[in-house]
């Protein structure tokens, strides 16, 4: 079976250009369910350089369809057997403000796009610079 991947390394994802907010914001919660949005914040800002990006987006699924732990790895298998929108298309690069650094070892961080870290790797000439999806078309 064909396994696809969401990883990048040494690329940095940029905020889209119709992002509506100047400054980076925490994704807001909803009761006591958590957001694709509020999971990949958690795990990324809780851990940074840790997770890679295939890590962060089969969590989210795996919480969202109440996954056993002994489901786990086939369901990865399966998840990663087609093709995934990447980090180019989650919230947190489209609506919320951050970017993404994916490093040589294919580990995502958040930068907040207000931060001197954020124009450090828009400029940064060693890094593949993408921008996030726009929502509109």
């Amino acid at each position: 079976m064909k396994t696809h991947s969401t990883n990048y390394t040494n690329t940095f994802i940029a905020v889209a250009d119709d992002c509506s907010t100047p400054k980076a914001e925490i994704p807001p919660t909803k009761g006591n369910t958590r957001s694709q949005a509020n999971i990949q914040f958690e795990m990324i800002s809780n851990n940074p350089y840790k997770y890679t990006s295939d890590d962060v987006l089969f969590q989210v699924f795996a919480e969202k369809n109440g996954l056993a732990p002994s489901e786990i790895a086939s369901a990865r298998e399966q998840f990663f057997s087609k093709g995934q929108p990447c980090f180019r298309a989650s919230p947190l690069t489209k609506r919320y403000g951050w970017g993404v650094h994916n490093n040589a070892e294919g580990k995502i961080a958040l930068f907040a796009r207000e931060t001197p870290e954020y124009e450090r790797f828009l400029g940064d000439s060693a890094l593949k610079v993408l921008k996030a999806m726009k929502s509109s078309k």
